[in-house]
């Protein structure tokens, strides 16, 4: 018999996405409007997705994504139709929703195996112009977004679980075994926030990643603050910030493997110079990885973040960024991003500033925002404003 939730697991599911994760962790508004993208399989999330929203007073808009059909288009589209961009509906999206909240249900983590990459990185960058809106919406604080999980046969497969193994990850990190999740996650907010305080108040000029294959120098850069939290993925108990690209230097490798778009990259290890990847190696998929790299501003750090153990009950290898990136395990993880920079980590008005200004201070601008996660065990080390070095985090946790 095929494991299913039960529906007390999905409305308490729901209830943690709608009611805590939008809104940066103080849930959806009376009248509000909540933008559901919901693949075919995960259905059954569906349903007690749209209770909770109308049990809130908000206002739900569906978009039900039907599964396995973006391989037929990549064989099927012209030159013509990979370059269309619905500009009027996409704007009209943004402009009447206040939150959007995505699930993820993969039914075919190789469909895209086989596929030009340089198809798949056009098509990105057609629609780079609906990110840029959205992008522009929230920094105003004006929309917010989450992505939650919801496993399939085939995701579970891909990892070496079961279903149900599966599924008791998902139970766990997001403490939907508790009686009242949502007063669980407030409280994990809480501790993550101190973390982040005392991060921010370290004036941290640049850190060092060091295990047995990574030697790698980040420019944290200046107005920059560190984020953790408020709700953006469920789970989410990364705590990161978007660095100065230009000051990234030394060598990383990245244990887990990174399914992008129906095409898997295995044992990747990346080495930079002044800020950019001048090479890039990966055991399996490697063609992927380069033509990845190779779309504007891809060999650029956007993104750099550590996951503490103590907060992360995941503890086994997922095959979805999602929960990946928050591992927690023996050693907790490093994740980096290639491509955009997330620019509510400047510290400072956002509004006030120019794409120049964004240049200036090493923000990246990209298409694509692509997570890289290593779990294995490291040291990192931070050099201060005032010039003195401390243990930043170590076997898996903080160590401020």
């Amino acid at each position: 018999m095929v494991y299913k939730p039960s529906r007390k697991i999905l409305d308490k599911y729901a209830d943690v996405l709608v009611k805590f994760a939008l809104n940066s962790g103080k849930g959806v508004k009376k009248d509000e409007v909540v933008f559901l993208q919901v693949p075919e399989s995960a259905k059954p999330l569906l349903a007690s997705l749209q209770r909770s929203i109308l049990k809130s007073g908000a206002n739900p808009i569906i978009q039900y994504l039907p599964d396995s059909m973006y391989r037929e288009f990549y064989e099927l589209a012209s030159p013509d139709q990979l370059k269309f961009f619905p500009a009027t509906f996409m704007k009209g999206r943004i402009k009447q929703a206040d939150h959007f909240l995505m699930i993820l249900a993969e039914t075919d983590y190789h469909e895209l195996e086989g596929i030009d990459p340089r198809l798949i990185m056009e098509r990105n960058m057609v629609f780079k112009p609906y990110m840029d809106w959205r992008n522009e919406k929230e920094n105003k604080g004006k929309l917010t977004w989450t992505i939650g999980l919801f496993p399939t046969p085939a995701m579970a497969s891909e990892a070496k679980l079961t279903l149900r193994q599966a599924w008791q990850q998902v139970i766990k990190a997001c403490f939907l075994n508790y009686q009242d999740p949502v007063s669980k996650w407030q409280r994990v907010q809480g501790k993550s926030e101190k973390i982040r305080q005392k991060l921010n108040k370290l004036q941290i000029v640049q850190v060092n990643i060091k295990s047995e294959k990574t030697d790698l120098n980040i420019t944290i850069g200046q107005n920059r603050q560190w984020l953790g939290g408020g709700g953006r993925n469920i789970p989410s108990f990364e705590i990161f910030t978007s660095p100065d690209w230009r000051g990234t230097n030394g060598y990383i490798y990245f244990d887990q493997p990174l399914y992008r778009q129906g095409n898997l990259i295995k044992n990747i290890k990346l080495t930079f110079k002044d800020g950019l990847v001048v090479k890039s190696e990966a055991g399996y998929g490697e063609k992927y990885l380069q033509e990845l790299i190779k779309t504007l501003n891809s060999d650029k750090i956007g993104e750099f973040s550590l996951t503490d153990k103590r907060f992360s009950k995941i503890n086994k290898f997922m095959a979805e960024t999602l929960y990946d990136e928050n591992f927690g395990g023996p050693f907790g993880n490093t994740h980096i991003a290639l491509g955009a920079s997330y620019k509510d980590t400047y510290d400072g008005k956002i509004i006030k500033l120019t794409p120049k200004d964004w240049e200036n201070m090493g923000f990246n601008d990209s298409s694509v925002h692509t997570d890289i996660i290593s779990t294995q065990n490291r040291i990192v080390s931070a050099t201060l404003k005032s010039g003195k070095k401390i243990i930043l985090y170590q076997d898996g946790e903080f160590q401020i």
